[in-house]
C-alpha cells in the first residue's frame, strides 16, 4: 500500500499482541488499512475480531507490535507520550457509544471543552461552537444539560464535540449501539452529511447493519485479519 495525498490515516503490516495471563492473544495480524478524506468507513466482525484495536491504534491510545501507523502523513511510531497526546488532541475526535459527556456541562461547553483544552481564543470558541450546534440542529439547546436531552440529541452532541476542533479523523465505536431505530438513522444520516462536508475521515467499529449501509466502505475483520 502506497501513501497518497488524501490519506488520512494508514496502517501497514500491523501486528498486536496482548497477554493474558500466560497467554498471548493475537489482536491484529499484519493488517494494511488507507483512510481517505471524506470517506466513512466502517469495520465490522464479531467481538474479539479486532475493530477494537484497530480504533486503539488509530486514535493513538494503543501502539503496535509492529508495522507502522501513518497519521495526516506523519509517522506516529516514534512519537513519544506528550507527542502522542498532542497530537491525539488537534488531530482526532471521538465518539463514543454512551456518548461520553459531561454531565455538569451544558451542550455548549461540552462542545466547547476540546477547544478550550487546545488553548483557542475565547471569541474562537464560541464561533466555532455555535456553528457546529446549528450543524447538528442543536442550536436551540445550548444552555441544556445533557441530561434534559434525549439519547439522540446526546449523541448529535457528541458529534459536534468531536468535529468543532476540525480533526482529520474521527474515531466512533457503536455509536448507534444506545439508540432506537429511528433515532439511529437520524444520528447516521447527521454522521455521513457531517463527515462529507467536513471532509474529516470516520473509522466506525460497529454491528449495526443499518449503519454500514450508509458508509463508503465497509471492511470486515476475523481474527485479527482484515477479510
Amino acid at each position: 500500500m502506497s501513501a497518497t495525498t488524501t490519506a488520512v490515516i494508514e496502517l501497514h503490516g500491523v501486528h498486536k499482541t496482548y497477554r493474558l495471563g500466560e497467554h498471548v492473544i493475537p489482536a491484529l495480524q499484519g493488517v494494511d488499512l488507507c483512510v481517505e478524506r471524506g470517506e466513512l468507513l466502517a469495520l465490522t466482525g464479531p467481538s474479539g475480531s479486532g475493530k477494537s484495536t484497530i480504533l486503539n491504534l488509530c486514535g493513538l491510545i494503543d501502539t503496535p507490535d509492529t508495522g507502522d501507523i501513518v497519521l495526516g502523513g506523519q509517522p506516529v511510531n516514534g512519537l513519544n507520550e506528550v507527542q502522542r497526546t498532542l497530537l491525539r488532541r488537534d488531530a482526532l475526535g471521538f465518539v463514543f457509544q454512551n456518548f461520553n459527556l459531561v454531565p455538569v456541562m451544558t451542550v455548549a461547553e461540552n462542545v466547547d471543552y476540546p477547544l478550550f483544552i487546545a488553548g483557542v481564543s475565547a471569541p474562537e470558541r464560541r464561533e466555532r461552537v455555535a456553528a457546529q450546534l446549528k450543524a447538528v440542529g442543536l442550536q436551540d439547546h445550548a444552555h441544556h444539560r445533557p441530561d434534559a436531552l434525549s439519547g439522540g440529541q446526546r449523541q448529535r452532541v457528541a458529534i459536534a464535540r468531536a468535529l468543532v476542533k476540525r480533526p482529520k479523523l474521527v474515531i466512533a465505536d457503536e455509536p448507534t449501539a444506545s439508540l432506537d431505530s429511528h433515532t439511529a438513522d437520524q444520528v447516521l444520516d447527521l454522521m455521513r452529511e457531517r463527515c462529507h462536508a467536513e471532509g474529516a475521515a470516520f473509522v466506525i467499529a460497529t454491528h449495526d447493519s443499518r449503519l454500514t449501509q450508509r458508509c463508503d466502505r465497509v471492511l470486515a475483520l476475523l481474527d485479527g485479519s482484515l477479510l
